[in-house]
């Protein structure tokens, strides 16, 4: 399923923070460019993280997490207004919003640089919609970049956590993608090629893991808010053929995930955002039945989508099977390894 970072993406899961030696090298002043604290060890155990994207989805639930851990975040936004009513000071007092006049003065106090911002794709799509979805990936993915790169040495951001998506496999009913399998050739595979091959562009002494996200679940928003009406509407049920892989990932661990590769100097290169067990869509669909209490006989027609979204039911009638292999290798724990269990959860 073509689903991505790119469109949907909430709860936010305490785990236990453990900083690598690469921070504990880095220049004390600055990790603690926001946290004033006597205490100059727990300075030492902080970061400062300039955040794009943060008022989406997975960005606030990032951001949460952030916040709770005690480091200092700076939300990179072209909306100050939005974020600073998201993120009002009395409840994140280590938050500076920065408007993008600002954006190069907060990457260069930070340690590290974490890129989600990109247009939701879960919509109708035309050809400008569709060059405003490229667009919004590739161009502040390449403003973030340029700022990085251009930060005097002794003060550049150490680390690059920059947002991709499946839909770089393109789809299949058969294959399974890991990260070492190649692109597609369809619309968003070509999106998430130049979406990546910009970040890259970073100086090449910043660490960069390209985390391509499948569909995130959570509560309040992502692709469950999309979904629910319509299998609601139809009695429940697969959509379209059903046949479709879906290539998900809770929101919990998704979060989770980010934050470890903001931590780990292991966490580099491409990183699938997928939990270990996609299922068919037939399946997904049958299990949130289940816990809706609703039946699962009657599938959404291709017809309804397409009526709801044009081209962009493509996200939805596409799929493809992914699967986490180097978040496997480095050891990453995923809290929701199954769909029934993260389903019981959100809803």
């Amino acid at each position: 399923m073509q689903v991505t970072a790119l469109t949907w993406t909430h709860s936010i899961s305490p785990s236990s923070l453990h900083i690598p030696q690469a921070f504990s090298k880095l220049d004390v002043k600055r990790l603690s460019v926001c946290c004033a604290s006597s205490d100059q060890t727990q300075k030492a155990n902080k970061m400062t993280v300039s955040v794009t994207g943060a008022t989406g989805f997975i960005g606030r639930r990032l951001v949460q997490r952030l916040h709770a851990e005690n480091h200092c975040i700076h939300v990179l936004t072209r909306s100050k207004s939005k974020a600073e009513l998201i993120f009002p000071v009395k409840d994140f007092p280590r938050i500076v919003v920065a408007a993008e006049r600002d954006w190069g003065k907060s990457i260069e106090g930070s340690n590290a640089v974490v890129n989600l911002a990109g247009m939701p794709i879960s919509t109708r799509w035309s050809s400008e919609i569709k060059k405003e979805i490229k667009q919004s990936r590739i161009g502040v993915t390449s403003k973030v970049v340029d700022l990085i790169n251009n930060s005097p040495e002794e003060s550049q951001p150490t680390v690059l956590v920059s947002a991709t998506a499946v839909g770089y496999y393109g789809s299949s009913e058969t294959q399974v993608f890991d990260e070492r399998s190649p692109s597609g050739n369809d619309y968003l595979a070509e999106v998430c090629r130049e979406w990546e091959g910009t970040a890259l562009k970073v100086n090449k002494d910043v660490r960069v893991a390209l985390i391509r996200i499948g569909v995130v679940l959570g509560k309040d928003g992502g692709a469950l808010a999309k979904m629910i009406p319509l299998f609601m509407m139809f009695a429940g049920g697969p959509l379209g053929s059903g046949q479709q892989w879906f290539s998900w990932i809770h929101l919990d661990d998704i979060v989770n995930l980010i934050y470890e590769a903001l931590l780990n100097p292991s966490y580099k290169g491409v990183i699938n955002g997928t939990a270990p067990n996609p299922v068919r869509l037939s399946e997904m669909c049958d299990k949130l039945g289940n816990v809706l209490g609703r039946p699962s006989w009657l599938p959404v027609p291709e017809f309804a989508l397409k009526a709801v979204l044009g081209e962009g039911a493509t996200v939805v009638l596409d799929g493809q099977k992914v699967i986490p292999t180097r978040a496997k290798e480095l050891g990453f724990q995923f809290k929701y390894p199954y769909i029934k269990d993260a389903l019981k959860t959100i809803l």
